[in-house]
């Protein structure tokens, strides 16, 4: 079935050109107009009559639940508001932010109150209490996470398993055979966190499969916690010669300072993969291999996909966005022996 990316494609124009030449939001040149209506022909594109309802009824807002918890790290969640943000400004959509801790409170009012357009989703748990809210509401939402059931959801999110998965093949191609995970602090996984579990998960499977040694610690943002999760991985693993972050950048930071005190030098005694971040690892000493979080790429594609599903221009489904490895200088063959 034709959507509106294969309309734009046919075209030649945008996403957000089609949508305003079929919701006459704005005006749009008679030529490409025209090629848009041949696109239409063409492809047998057909909007459902409850788009072409709301497309003379639209606030132009969109409600971005973002619930803060005392495990969330700032810098990590603003880098998807503003994501997020910046891709409804080029359509002419602001951002209502729904931060508060009951969730629900807020999606129930702004759609009793017929404030939004849609809904765009953060902090996905598995179990997530504003799915069943989302569900009952009726309005368009993205989520930008995956949560345990996703029937009837349109959910973006990064390819976490691909990613534990592209972490542990780079260290094994280098000949790595013992290699630890320092995680998120152990509540993330405890409220259900979709994503942090996802690559934990993948990595131990990816090391199985591998038929390496691997280990999982969580790590608390503090110096005594990241000794602790160090410490506890070369329990695990005496002979670990490599280490996969998937934790936020202040950790980085701590690990590294304890490293140097310890004359554990990176990369000949100990490689090091930053995994999922949303921070640069450039200004790290040395600068981290990573494997990015796309926050601005999430945050776009969620923003399209909330404008077709109220154009009516797509059905739900879960898209993974591939991961990316950028090689710096955190890695390298494992020395004789590794003594972290």
């Amino acid at each position: 079935m034709a959507n509106i990316t294969d309309v734009a494609r046919v075209a030649g124009v945008s996403i957000s050109t089609v949508s305003y030449a079929l919701s006459g939001k704005r005006p749009i040149a008679t030529a490409t107009k025209t090629r848009i209506a041949q696109a239409v022909n063409e492809l047998g594109y057909r909007p459902n009559a409850g788009a072409r309802m709301l497309a003379g009824s639209r606030t132009n807002i969109f409600a971005l639940t973002a619930p803060m918890h005392e495990d969330t790290h700032p810098p990590a969640l603003m880098s998807f508001v503003l994501s997020v943000v910046t891709a409804a400004r080029s359509y002419d959509y602001d951002v209502l932010l729904l931060t508060e801790g009951e969730a629900t409170t807020g999606l129930r009012r702004v759609a009793s109150s017929s404030l939004v357009d849609g809904i765009i989703m953060l902090d996905v748990t598995v179990e997530d209490e504003r799915i069943d809210v989302i569900r009952q509401l009726g309005l368009p939402t993205t989520l930008i996470g995956i949560p345990h059931d996703t029937e009837g959801l349109t959910c973006v999110d990064l390819d976490f398993e691909g990613a534990a998965r592209l972490a542990v093949g780079r260290l094994v191609a280098l000949g790595h055979t013992s290699i630890g995970l320092m995680g998120h602090a152990e509540a993330l996984y405890e409220r259900g966190s979709n994503y942090a579990p996802r690559f934990r998960d993948a990595f131990l499977a990816a090391g199985s499969d591998a038929g390496i040694q691997t280990a999982f610690h969580t790590t608390v943002a503090s110096r005594a916690g990241v000794e602790d999760s160090l410490d506890g991985l070369r329990a695990q693993l005496p002979g670990m010669t490599a280490l996969v972050l998937n934790c936020n950048e202040n950790i980085h930071g701590i690990l590294l300072e304890v490293l140097r005190e310890r004359e554990v030098a990176v990369p000949e005694a100990l490689s090091i993969v930053s995994a999922c971040s949303s921070f640069s690892t450039d200004h790290f000493l040395p600068p981290m291999d990573v494997i990015p979080l796309p926050s601005q790429e999430s945050g776009r594609r969620a923003v399209e996909l909330a404008i077709q599903q109220i154009a009516g221009f797509t059905d739900p489904h879960v898209e993974l966005i591939a991961p990316v490895y950028h090689r710096k200088s955190s890695t390298a063959p494992p020395a004789a022996s590794a003594t972290a």
